[in-house]
């Protein structure tokens, strides 16, 4: 992990889901198990896969299925995922989002992700209705939707929508309410891409007087949001991680709902 910053990233897509279950941890294969739609294992199998892999390239263990059944990805009686390797909790933390096909897991230290400390979203570029904007944004927000339709045409208008959905979600699991809130209850305001490694900065307001900090990146489909309750500097790319920006999103689990 980069000096720089104590996050880093990693994604890949349902193609990196190893045959079999062997790379599987018990505990994972008989939560795996109670699964009975197609939609919700491969979601599973995807968020395993990609955090198991960020885990391994970190703590350079080997990839395959049986070093990647080493790391155990579970789930604390919240729902936040936890890691385990070899039945043993290292020094880190990590945060899993997936969407359409593609996923990232974002790795840390231990605390960086603690007690709602920061959230992260993946969501695609796809088309959102005026009134999917005036129902979930708020007055400011929806402005500047629409001059980024005047600026790129449809393409702004959805680009920007997802882009203030996504960091929305991301604050609100900072925030530990999810979509159980408001979507109104927090503006943000997303900042121009300056960075040379793709990120932008986001500002992040709640109605309840807390301010968050954040970044958005847009590769092809897809825009991928962070949000914070510490200013750090945004996460590293982690080697081997897959191009989001030549990502198509896929839902596969339509050709058979159930498993």
């Amino acid at each position: 992990m980069d000096a720089r910053t104590p996050l880093a990233w990693f994604s890949c897509g349902e193609d990196a889901i190893p045959d079999g279950i062997e790379w599987l941890g018990a505990r994972e294969r008989q939560r795996l198990a109670s699964m009975r739609f197609t939609k919700r294992r491969t979601e599973y199998l995807l968020r395993r896969c990609v955090g198991k892999r960020a885990v391994a390239l970190l703590l350079d263990l080997p990839s395959d299925p049986a070093g990647l059944a080493r790391v155990a990805l579970l789930n604390a009686p919240g729902g936040a995922p936890y890691v385990e390797v070899d039945g043993v909790r290292p020094p880190l933390e990590v945060s899993l989002t997936d969407r359409a096909g593609q996923a990232v897991a974002l790795v840390g230290p231990t605390g960086s992700m603690a007690q709602g400390a920061l959230g992260i979203d993946l969501e695609i570029v796809e088309p959102r209705s005026p009134g999917f904007v005036s129902d979930f944004l708020t007055c400011s927000e929806q402005r500047w939707v629409r001059a980024e339709h005047a600026r790129a045409g449809d393409d702004g208008w959805n680009a920007a929508a997802n882009l203030l959905w996504s960091a929305k979600e991301a604050a609100l699991k900072v925030q530990r309410v999810g979509l159980r809130a408001d979507t109104r209850t927090v503006e943000v305001t997303a900042q121009p891409v300056t960075r040379t490694d793709g990120w932008g900065a986001l500002a992040i307001r709640s109605t309840s007087g807390e301010h968050f900090t954040g970044w958005w990146r847009r590769d092809g489909h897809y825009v991928l949001t962070l949000a914070t309750r510490n200013d750090l500097p945004p996460p590293n790319s982690l080697p081997g991680s897959a191009a989001l920006s030549e990502a198509v999103p896929t839902h596969s689990w339509l050709a058979q709902p159930l498993a």
